[in-house]
């Protein structure tokens, strides 16, 4: 069965260290056999909204599609790209194994929150949101259907896309230590997997990521299977100083008969005569 390799970093608002992390990863997922690598939201840099590039001048991205034509191995990875206006778009892209980048997806829903002793961000300040799913495309391991981090908080893009043929959703993150810890992120993780019967593929930064100290990420990427069994996993963020840690790669095997197995023996059977279908 093909394999999947999820690659945890912790982005900083240096793209050249970022990208050296993520060709690590790249070699140490083609060494292991993968078919596919995921890389988190927001590889090619965290920091200020000055440092979106474009993808034919970022030299994050043609690096990596450098990488990716070099291992012959497809790369799903969350970068920055300019918006139509001052914003910038969250952005998510698949570059296939000749180095091209195919498709692409811009991030639905943003993470706007003010948490008492905890986060307070706003990314609608600086992010322009998307407007249209993905429709599922072919890759090595199934079909894919991609969203990114806050997406992850509501279940109707994940069952629109497996209406639409998904046999795996992504949810590369930065997700934040505090959200983390409450437990939010492995709960709907499997939650997503649970629900729509699918593999759910979560390559997640990883500490810190500023000086200051006031941006952190949870890490503990993770792959989960249709039944909601988590079938890999990464270490995360403890609250400490930072992240030492060299970059990591976490790999399992996508078994999409199992999905389709897992759906023909528990058939989810709406009741669109009662509520609306998701479409």
């Amino acid at each position: 069965m093909p394999l999947a390799a999820i690659g945890q970093i912790r982005s900083t608002a240096s793209m050249t260290h970022n990208l050296t992390q993520c060709q690590s990863l790249v070699q140490k997922a083609s060494t292991a056999g993968a078919q596919v690598l995921f890389l988190p939201e927001a590889s090619d840099y965290i920091g200020p909204s000055s440092l979106c590039k474009s993808f034919q001048q970022s030299e994050f991205v043609l690096g990596l599609q450098k990488s990716a034509a070099q291992h012959a191995l497809p790369i799903h990875v969350g970068i920055h790209e300019p918006g139509d206006g001052k914003k910038i778009k969250n952005t998510l892209i698949w570059i296939d194994a000749k180095g091209e980048i195919t498709q692409r997806y811009q991030k639905l829903h943003l993470f706007d929150v003010d948490i008492e002793n905890g986060p307070k961000l706003k990314e609608s300040d600086n992010v322009e949101a998307g407007n249209e799913l993905l429709n599922p495309f072919s890759s090595p391991l199934g079909r894919i259907g991609s969203l990114i981090c806050f997406d992850l908080r509501f279940p109707e893009p994940a069952l629109a896309l497996r209406a639409r043929g998904a046999q795996i959703i992504t949810y590369p993150s930065a997700f934040t230590t505090p959200t983390g810890k409450a437990g939010h992120w492995d709960v709907l993780l499997r939650a997503r997997a649970i629900e729509t019967q699918s593999y759910v593929i979560a390559a997640a930064q990883v500490g810190v990521h500023d000086e200051e100290g006031k941006r952190r990420s949870y890490g503990h990427s993770m792959i989960v299977d249709p039944w909601g069994k988590v079938i890999a996993e990464l270490g995360g963020d403890d609250g400490g100083d930072g992240w030492d840690a060299e970059g990591e790669v976490a790999l399992a095997e996508i078994d999409v008969e199992y999905v389709e197995k897992v759906r023909r023996e528990v058939p989810l059977i709406r009741r669109t005569n009662v509520y609306a279908e998701i479409q």
